[in-house]
């Protein structure tokens, strides 16, 4: 890979202080004509195995999870992004993106297995196994053979991951760890053949990370609990599973000992972002199915899609699914190249990925945050449309606003989340990864300064968008930098002002990422062919300035008083300011009567 492609792919984080050219992102109209195969593939697969099928999965038949994992194992699904060595696919990041979006729009039941197995389930032994590990469980677990499940959590150890109790002792012949302890919230503990466990040994700092083979004949140890009763996920097999000196070879240890914390915040990176991808397919096919109904619900002798309250209703919940797909691709195409930089440079495949990934992780969390609570917003403003007929459990609304729930827990918390982007930034930052002492500096001179009465040229796409989102990031650094500065290594303990940062960083990334896709797309194809998605681009703008002033202000007020708290929200009020505030009901009604148009989610 050349030193020039190299140049032009911003590091993990620094979207915030460097612009991005749309001719450097990746959007999913740049799908390769093998990757549309893949997401047509998998789309024919899921209409027809599991949507007809939505009410069996509701009633709780795990048999038909199970059943769906192994044709989907049977049609390489659940081996994309596994090397070919171990007779996987061997595709890259976007493909498994890709894959993952579509698998999982119709049921989170097949979601959440799908996941659970291809992600922290496989992916840890993939990129951590020894070669003998690797050769022994992979080739299974990506054929769908056998299925993995991840025992991480415990009934005191949540977010506090590495607070686990579970432990591993050496047997006295030293050819075995007993594993004694409980986990819960197990996904597909009800079926899995092969448990990746974390357990500490003896008092080490850190847990170890073990690969446990689980025989229903010969339990060795191992008791599984009663599937759990759940809100959503009804078919997600999700029970508790115990250990009783359960004897697993020493050579099963994944990693070195001490490792195992290590592992599990890495593989939490890759399932955040896949999670986010998780939530697309999801979105799409509640809106298509708000818009059908809106079209044929009549009130007043008038289909309700011609209400205003509808169609502004349809034309958010489009906007935040095409936001989500243009920042989820951009960000997947990033640790795909990143890889490639790495292997480039002569990294194993398993340090590329790894690094790949990790490098990125402030988007990651980013996107797991923002699309899985677009995805609860949608479902719950699509049973806003079905009216009355949305609470019964005979349309789909209902079920997918119960699944949608559990997005915001899965994967860390979206408030670990949000503490996490913040937080990880800054040690960036320390480390001079992303130079945002500089650009802060920069915007706390420019508040003291006289504002420039200049008009500037908006003839070209998007001109005075990008404006207002290079100011948009100087409020970002504004509040941030301030917090830094007063705080210190203290920060991380307001965590409220944390939480208002992450939310202004996050609407920041969204907005950047679709007025990329956007503006690529009107340069290629037209900016005729994109009005439409020229409009969600502006009205999702219009939301971002309208939280990023309210958590600006909420985090300003939160540690500055007087003359810098006076001049702090001046220059708040300075950098949010529009010149031409877009008609916001106009861009709505764009937006909805071409998805009524259509009778679908069409972008």
């Amino acid at each position: 890979m050349s030193t020039e492609i190299k140049k032009d792919i911003l590091r993990g984080g620094q979207f915030l202080v460097k612009e991005t050219k749309c001719e450097d992102v990746f959007t999913p109209e740049d799908f390769t004509e093998e990757q549309i195969m893949m997401k047509e593939s998998v789309k024919e697969f899921i209409d027809r195995e599991v949507w007809p099928h939505k009410e069996r999965f509701e009633k709780k038949d795990y048999a038909l999870t199970e059943e769906i994992m192994r044709k989907a194992g049977e049609l390489g699904f659940l081996g994309i992004a596994v090397p070919e060595a171990y007779d996987g696919m061997g595709m890259g990041f976007v493909s498994t993106m890709l894959t993952c979006d579509y698998i999982s729009g119709a049921t989170g039941s097949i979601a959440t297995a799908f996941g659970a197995h291809t992600g922290i389930g496989t992916m840890p032994i993939t990129l951590y196994g020894t070669e003998e590990q690797k050769k022994k469980y992979v080739p299974a677990l990506a054929a769908g053979e056998k299925f993995g499940a991840y025992c991480l959590t415990e009934p005191g150890a949540g977010s506090d991951a590495n607070s686990g109790k579970t432990k591993a002792v050496l047997s006295e012949d030293g050819k075995h760890y007993l594993i004694s302890g409980q986990k819960m919230w197990i996904s597909n503990a009800g079926f899995a053949e092969i448990f990746i466990v974390f357990a500490r040994i003896e008092d080490d700092k850190n847990i170890t990370g073990f690969i446990v083979e689980f025989d229903k004949d010969n339990p060795n140890g191992m008791t599984l609990g009663e599937e759990e009763h759940k809100l959503g996920i009804h078919s997600s097999s999700t029970r508790q599973v115990f250990f009783n000196e359960t004897k697993v070879p020493v050579e099963n240890m994944l990693s070195e000992r001490g490792n195992g914390f290590k592992i599990a915040m890495n593989a939490l990176n890759v399932g955040r972002i896949k999670l986010a991808a998780a939530c697309l397919d999801a979105q799409r096919r509640v809106i298509t199915e708000a818009t059908k109904y809106a079209n044929e619900r009549i009130q007043f002798k008038t289909p309700i899609a011609k209400f205003g309250a509808i169609k502004a209703k349809l034309a958010e919940m489009a906007t935040s699914c095409y936001v989500g797909e243009s920042a989820c691709y951009r960000a997947a195409k990033n640790i795909e190249d990143r890889i490639a930089i790495r292997e480039s440079e002569g990294n194993t495949h398993q340090e590329a990925e790894l690094k790949g990934v990790e490098e990125y992780a402030i988007e990651c969390s980013i996107l797991k945050v923002k699309i899985s609570e677009d995805i609860q917003n949608v479902t719950d403003e699509g049973i806003q449309i079905f009216g009355g007929m949305g609470f019964s459990a005979d349309t789909p609304m209902e079920s997918a606003w119960r699944d949608a729930r559990i997005s915001r827990i899965y994967e860390g918390t979206n408030e670990i989340n949000r503490m996490l982007a913040v937080g990880m930034l800054v040690k960036k930052a320390m480390k001079g990864h992303v130079n945002l002492l500089e650009p802060a500096m920069k915007v706390a001179d420019e508040l003291m300064a006289i504002p420039s009465f200049d008009i500037p040229d908006y003839s070209e796409l998007f001109a005075e968008e990008k404006e207002l989102l290079g100011k948009l990031k100087k409020v970002f650094l504004m509040v941030a930098g301030s917090a830094v500065q007063k705080f210190g290594p203290k920060l991380e303990e307001h965590q409220q002002l944390l939480m208002a940062a992450a939310d202004i960083l996050i609407e920041i990334y969204m907005v950047e990422s679709s007025i990329l896709r956007t503006e690529k797309n009107a340069k290629r194809f037209g900016e005729e062919s994109q009005e439409v998605q020229i409009a969600m681009t502006k009205l999702n703008l219009f939301n971002a300035v309208e939280k990023i002033t309210t958590k600006a202000k909420e985090g300003i007020v939160s540690f500055a008083e007087g003359d810098e708290q006076r001049m702090m929200l001046m220059g708040l009020k300075r950098f949010t300011k529009y010149a031409n505030m877009p008609n916001v009901v106009a861009l709505r009604n764009k937006i909805a009567e071409k998805m009524t148009a259509e009778n679908e989610y069409c972008f």
